[in-house]
């Protein structure tokens, strides 16, 4: 099962709607196919360890990370494939919460003569699918908030100075980061001061994450980094139901995808925001912007977990602070997420925080 969880790994941000999963199936101790869910969704892990085992699977044992789908889509249900090819046992790490499945495919399994073994690894299988389970118990996707700041907790100059803050191991993990979300999503304001591209470059990638603008009033130029490579990666623009014509028909011509998002006030309402993203089918979203959408972020609940990365400098009280205002009267009212990881990375530190 470990195995199967490392390839379900590789298709992170690659498979929604669906989820990342990984198969592997073993006869006699030793592996004879395996696979992991392909960009798209299809085809599925299953399937994939199914082919590459031929007529061998006849008596196997295979381990998937999530429960076999049970429900007819555009491939015939991966439940009744592993009983067609005459599985002894199938040893799954969760039942998948999607009501079309929920049980049944562990129902059709037994239903059809297999073994089943449910629940093993399930923790490290929840972590891995945290996305795709948030996206359909609680219409939301994942949300990873990554800053970058100074030993006290700075982000900028007081002259709006930046780049670079961390050091180039620290943007290359970022980098990686944004390989594994479906999708990376900056503001207008650090849109419009850093002209960010957001793309997974100085990985030598072949795959982007899909980037997203949160814009309500529409302010970001259409000729910044991301409206020129729209038509080469894709780029949806978020903004609220009054932003001016005349930019959207100008963004709209760089090749961007928008969407008309609800506002409270002149902000979008993050949460229909978030809402209306995991409608569309995205299960994990990394947030690369400045303090003040972060602080608006956490003051309505939606960060799933923070990475932190801390370089060892100074600016002082005058610099630009790494969070805006969280409106709290009391400590007691202060969040306080939990530690998951610390470590170095090149000379600067990476905590990971879950709320």
């Amino acid at each position: 099962m470990s195995h199967a969880l490392a390839l379900a790994a590789r298709g992170l941000g690659r498979t929604w709607p669906n989820p990342a999963v990984g198969c592997v199936i073993v006869k006699d101790g030793r592996v004879i196919g395996r696979g992991w869910t392909q960009p798209g969704g299809r085809p599925h892990a299953e399937r994939m360890a199914l082919d590459q085992a031929g007529q061998g699977a006849r008596g196997a044992t295979a381990y998937v990370t999530l429960e076999p789908c049970a429900h007819h889509g555009k491939t015939p249900p991966c439940a009744e494939a592993l009983v067609a090819a005459g599985l002894a046992r199938v040893v799954t790490a969760l039942t998948d919460p999607d009501p079309r499945v929920s049980g049944r495919g562990h129902a059709i399994l037994r239903a059809g003569g297999v073994a089943v073994t449910e629940g093993v690894c399930q923790g490290r299988a929840r972590q891995l699918q945290a996305g795709f389970l948030k996206r359909v118990t609680q219409g939301l996707p994942f949300v990873t908030l990554k800053l970058a700041t100074t030993l006290d907790g700075r982000i900028a100059t007081a002259t709006g100075e930046s780049r670079w803050i961390t050091g180039p191991q620290a943007r290359a993990r970022v980098h990686v980061m944004r390989m594994t979300h479906d999708a990376v999503l900056t503001s207008s304001a650090t849109a419009i001061t850093d002209d960010p591209d957001l793309t997974a470059r100085d990985m030598g990638a072949t795959h982007h994450p899909l980037r997203l603008l949160a814009d309500s009033a529409l302010k970001t130029p259409p000729d910044s980094r991301l409206g020129r490579s729209a038509k080469d990666h894709p780029v949806w623009v978020l903004h609220g139901p009054t932003a001016p014509e005349a930019a959207r028909t100008a963004w709209a011509a760089t090749g961007a995808r928008l969407i008309k998002a609800p506002t409270e006030g002149p902000h979008l309402n993050l949460t229909e925001t978030f809402r209306l993203l995991a409608a569309e089918g995205l299960t994990r979203v990394l947030i690369e912007a400045g303090g003040q959408f972060a602080a608006a972020l956490i003051r309505a609940a939606l960060v799933d977990e923070l990475a932190l990365f801390q370089a060892g400098c100074l600016i002082g009280a005058d610099g630009t602070p790494v969070l805006g205002p969280l409106g709290l009267a009391a400590l007691k009212d202060a969040p306080r997420p939990r530690l998951i990881e610390a470590g170095l990375c090149g000379p600067d530190t990476l905590t990971r925080w879950a709320f």
